[in-house]
């Protein structure tokens, strides 16, 4: 299934590649520059059908079901601007073949647009690539964080990435993800590895913003800590992710008093103002690894993404001001 026509009655095929799709998703997916509240207006209205008959918004679509769109009206301008910027993100390609897209994600650029971002990853994407039939995000990277991030060409790859992926790549098949990330904190790391296992709870602050913190009554979270570097004020680390919970790396080094520099949720504000003259203008965290089995063949997969020439910079810069007491010189 295409994009949808905006200004006439669209009917089309669900394909295998849809099937098994929210109705509500896939719509929201297809009917670009149409806000969310109208899109769950017409479904519940009776205006989008299915083999004819009336739907609801959770409803798994099968392959060979019809579906009727209404007419949909869209703010152009604004689509049209956003097409264009969607089609300047630079995504570099770190790995491709016919069911799996691995890309470098730049830090800055959310992973799918929603909540004031006009667009993100996924979108850019397929904005960028009309021809293909099927692209969706196996996982996330939050907007600040760059590095490795996988995309499934097929449904079976994407199904087979989540199952890869569930519970932070402990999957059910033992056939899970590894993933890595590097990580610059304020203070003087001291343990060469460290295993933390600490409950993380979601929650929303009065603004409606998305928080995370450490609580006995959240979800188990695993990361383990290798020490890599040390320096006066910054310990460089690198976290590996047992589980995969939102913000994990962020909240438990945050609790533990080892907050991400640069990290405006959970950081060092007052250092975080300071870093900029340093020359450091976003957070250092850096997806830069992942060992996987290929989810059609199960060969191994080993993707690493280089530390971007930002953080390369500021990195290079701490070492010559100050004196390095572990770890490799940089």
């Amino acid at each position: 299934m295409d994009e949808v026509s905006k200004s006439s009655v669209t009917e089309t095929l669900i394909t295998e590649n849809e099937q098994g799709q929210r109705l509500d998703n896939l719509l929201l997916k297809k009917c670009k520059g149409v806000p969310k509240s109208h899109v769950y207006s017409i479904v519940r209205s009776g205006q989008v059908r299915v083999n004819g008959r009336r739907a609801d918004v959770s409803y798994r679509l099968q392959t060979g079901d019809v579906l009727r769109l209404p007419p949909l009206r869209i703010a152009r301008i604004e689509q049209e601007i956003v097409a264009g910027a969607e089609l300047k993100v630079t995504l570099p390609v770190l790995y491709e073949d016919d069911g799996l897209l691995i890309i470098n994600k730049p830090a800055g650029i959310a992973v799918h647009g929603g909540s004031g971002v006009s667009f993100g990853v996924i979108e850019a994407l397929r904005r960028q690539r009309p021809q293909a039939r099927f692209l969706e995000l196996a996982h996330r990277l939050d907007r600040e964080t760059s590095g490795i991030l996988l995309l499934g060409k097929k449904r079976s790859v994407l199904l087979a990435l989540h199952e890869m992926f569930r519970d932070g790549g402990l999957s059910s098949s033992g056939r899970g993800a590894d993933k890595r990330y590097q990580v610059l904190v304020a203070g003087r790391w001291m343990d060469p590895v460290r295993n933390v296992r600490l409950p993380l709870l979601k929650y929303l602050q009065a603004s409606g913003e998305r928080r995370v913190c450490v609580s006995e009554e959240g979800k188990a979270a695993h990361t383990v800590f290798r020490l890599l570097a040390r320096w006066e004020r910054f310990s460089l680390l690198e976290a590996q992710l047992k589980t995969g919970r939102t913000h994990q790396i962020r909240v438990h080094l945050a609790h533990l008093g080892y907050p991400i520099v640069g990290d405006e949720k959970y950081g060092d504000f007052a250092l975080n103002k300071e870093l900029p003259r340093e020359g450091l203008k976003r957070m250092f965290l850096h997806a830069w690894q992942m060992r996987l089995p290929h989810p059609l063949d199960g060969r191994g997969l080993v993707v690493e993404a280089p530390l971007p020439a930002a953080l390369s910079r500021f990195l290079q810069a701490v070492a010559t001001k100050e004196k390095q007491d572990y770890g490799d010189k940089i």
